[in-house]
């Protein structure tokens, strides 16, 4: 083979590896989610800044409907969500009411693989608990912030977190590069966990499936299933609003919505798998006053034949 051909041959090869090996490196989905709502331009901004630092990304949302300030919403939703996405995804969460103060801004990693950009506000309280962490970074703004915005202090979620999202989705930095190691426990929201103690499972309401009414909560089926339920066994459900009574009743264990008659209640399994209380055809939440959020307690007794 002639000098050309071979000169010719290497930078091919060359070219072929900076081109494939970038888009390997950019095979990353980078997914949002705020409480901006969709009324005006932040979520757009947002994804703009994310298409200027590599146009070849692919970006998806969890939800800009969050809440205003409800930062254990965001932080259900995350964990909701995030199961069903792939290794290397980057999620960004930007619920952020103490923009601006002296909060850290992070990346954690997960032990599944997985990023998620956000203030450190108690945000990934649940990915931590139920994923593990590998790893947390400080976000180091000197180099990780969009150019120009230094003097904005209340958009961190366009100017910072899109900003490193996008390159570390895109491969334009390594995890390690966002910044320094946290080297502090990062900050938690505090909520019951599920428990069982012989026929009585206790835990929170951490969510209501909001377009129907109907209650959540975070007690899996594992555990409720060390109750030997079968449908049509009762409980005793009770529903607390930190200390206060707000709801007791007993309550069949079913299927499906139309094991029990229109208007009544039922106790079943969520599409999560986590034990959950509805009214078949009516909205449960509103005819109770029940809400959602670490201080609301569901306990539900087996009521033995």
């Amino acid at each position: 083979m002639s000098h050309s051909k071979k000169y010719f041959t290497f930078m091919l090869v060359v070219l072929l590896v900076l081109t494939f090996g970038n888009l390997a490196l950019a095979d990353n989905a980078l997914v949002f989610q705020s409480d901006f709502g969709l009324k005006d331009g932040a979520v757009s901004a947002m994804k703009g800044v994310a298409y200027g630092v590599d146009d070849d990304l692919d970006i998806y949302d969890v939800t800009h409907k969050i809440t205003p300030f409800d930062i254990w919403e965001g932080a259900y939703r995350l964990n909701q969500t995030a199961d069903y996405w792939p290794e290397g995804t980057v999620f960004v969460s930007v619920v952020d009411p103490g923009v601006g103060t002296d909060r850290e801004s992070i990346v954690l990693k997960s032990k599944n693989g997985q990023y998620f950009v956000t203030p450190d506000n108690g945000t990934v309280t649940l990915i931590a608990d139920n994923m593990g962490i590998e790893d947390v970074r400080i976000i180091d703004e000197s180099k990780h912030r969009l150019e120009g915005s230094e003097a904005s202090h209340t958009f961190h979620g366009r100017d910072v977190y899109a900003y490193t999202g996008a390159k570390l989705a895109s491969g334009e930095i390594t995890f390690e590069e966002v910044g320094p190691k946290l080297e502090k426990d990062i900050v938690k929201l505090d909520y019951q966990r599920a428990t069982r103690d012989n026929n009585i499972v206790k835990g929170t309401i951490p969510i209501l499936d909001i377009q129907y009414g109907n209650v959540w909560t975070n007690i899996p089926k594992k555990m409720f299933d060390k109750l030997n339920p079968e449908y049509g066994d009762m409980f005793k459900v009770e529903i607390y609003n930190k200390d206060e009574l707000v709801y007791e009743e007993e309550v069949p264990f079913v299927s499906s919505f139309g094991d029990v008659e229109k208007g009544e209640p039922l106790l079943y399994l969520n599409s999560l798998l986590n034990v959950s209380i509805a009214l078949n055809w009516d909205n449960f939440a509103e005819t109770y006053n029940v809400d959602s959020g670490p201080n609301w307690k569901f306990v539900a007794k087996k009521i033995e034949n």
